[in-house]
């Protein structure tokens, strides 16, 4: 049962968290420590393609009926993990991933965020060590480098008749995460918790104005365990205090409008459960039912949405030394208004298609 629990639910990378709270495209890689085999390497890349739009509502300025267009790109996010068994109870893992991103772009139309862009990139590579303390209590922990870029081009709005431009190369800090996990190996159960520290980013925009930009702080339970022979059940819940997230250089908000460039609206919470099956001895596939509660809150004019739902299928190939996983979630993306300019974004989902393959060796 252990053998195939480890194969069965190895397909999360699939998307499970591409448009979780605020600007989060992936969550916690830390349970690649509890990967079956003293060496295993993998690779895993998503293909997320959104569909963003809104009305304007605001018949003062006037806007009313003024159609945005489709505002989020498509885009691919990529992880590449390593780890290896140092001895019987020590085992060490590398993980690099991009865990926040952003590609917005309004399409040139009458819409009065016409042209407005903003992009966010991130790479982080974090070393873990896990302890087994005995056969069923294990600690791990670890450091995490994290790098950040971007850049915002808005246009003009009275009374200003000039674009605002920020525009930042890669800043690289330094965070932490640490955590822990409960197993019973006999019927396939673990319970693990995660914690990542906040990394606060410093930044000059193009008129030196310095400025901060958190990512924010997280914890994520993980839970799973057999059910019946061959089959199990599994899920997560995330929760980050995307509150704390904001771009707000001071040359901005103190002239040109009192809120920030982009911001969290609220802190997320971000749920998921699954049920995975083997129905052979090489094929083993899983379903999955994702959940992000709507903050209710206006949220920034650079994002669109608020909360989703979640339906996600994978099979998985499973041979002697590697594993070949193919995952499919559709999202089912929450409404949302606007803050400043006034509009409702609804009727609004994604696709996200993910590869991973792994080696044992």
């Amino acid at each position: 049962m252990k053998k195939f629990a480890l194969a069965a639910v190895a397909f999360g990378f699939a998307a499970g968290t591409a448009h979780a709270g605020s600007i989060q495209r992936d969550g916690d890689r830390s349970q690649i420590l509890y990967e079956a085999g003293k060496n295993y390497l993998e690779f895993s890349v998503v293909n997320v393609a959104p569909s963003v739009s809104g009305v304007g509502t605001n018949a003062v300025l006037p806007l009313a009926g003024l159609q945005s267009g489709d505002i989020a790109k498509t885009y691919q996010t990529f992880s590449l993990g390593y780890k290896t068994e140092i001895d019987e109870r020590l085992t060490f893992a590398i993980v690099a991933n991009n865990p926040v991103g952003a590609d917005i772009s309004y399409p040139l139309q009458l819409y009065p965020f016409a042209s407005a862009t903003a992009i966010i990139k991130s790479l982080a590579v974090t070393g873990y060590l896990k302890y087994q303390m005995n056969d069923r209590v294990s600690v791990y922990g670890g450091l995490r480098v994290q790098s950040l870029s971007g850049s915002v081009n808005l246009p003009p709005s009275p009374p200003f008749a000039t674009r605002y431009a920020l525009s930042v190369d890669n800043d690289y800090k330094l965070g932490y995460v640490f955590g822990g996990a409960y197993e019973i190996p006999e019927i396939a159960l673990r319970v693990a918790l995660t914690y990542e520290s906040k990394i606060e980013h410093d930044f000059r925009d193009t008129t030196g104005t310095k400025f901060d930009v958190e990512i924010p702080q997280a914890v994520t339970l993980h839970a799973r365990t057999g059910i019946a022979a061959d089959t199990i059940i599994f899920g997560s819940a995330r929760w980050q205090e995307w509150s704390k997230f904001q771009v707000a250089p001071s040359d901005f908000t103190g002239v040109r409008s009192p809120l920030p460039i982009a911001f969290g609206a609220d802190d997320y919470w971000t749920y998921e459960l699954g049920v995975g099956r083997k129905f052979s001895e090489n094929w083993s596939g899983a379903l999955t039912l994702g959940y992000e509660p709507d903050s209710g809150k206006p949220v920034g004019n650079l994002e669109g949405r608020d909360g989703f739902m979640s339906y996600g299928v994978a099979m998985k190939y499973t041979a002697e030394s590697y594993d070949v996983t193919l995952g499919v979630k559709y999202f089912d993306l929450g409404s949302a208004t606007t803050t400043t300019i006034g509009s409702n974004f609804s009727d609004n989902d994604a696709l996200a298609v993910g590869l991973k393959v792994g080696f044992r060796f």
